[in-house]
């Protein structure tokens, strides 16, 4: 199994983390696991939603992380997004 992709969200609000991931995974072979950081405090509530949304499969928080670490494996055959709007199925 390969090392999981990391993606580091930092502080940014979760509309710009979506924004970011949404094309960050366009590139990723479906099964690829993403660990994200992101510090925003909404991002447990945004991320499982916006999985749901795609069809990628949330996995969940990371327990050991130093950070808020939130992992989700790549979809086959995703639901794109708006590209201006990465919670709105376009």
């Amino acid at each position: 199994m390969s090392e999981p992709v990391v993606i580091d969200g930092g502080d940014r609000s979760c509309v710009r983390l979506l924004l970011e991931l949404r094309g960050r995974l366009a590139d990723l072979p479906s099964g690829t696991i993403v660990h994200l950081i992101a510090s925003d405090p909404a991002a447990p509530i945004d991320l499982p939603a916006w999985c749901h949304l795609t069809g990628h499969a949330y996995l969940g928080p990371l327990a050991d992380a130093p950070a808020p670490t939130y992992a989700l494996r790549v979809a086959e055959n995703a639901v794109p997004t708006d590209p201006k709007f990465p919670w709105r199925a376009s």
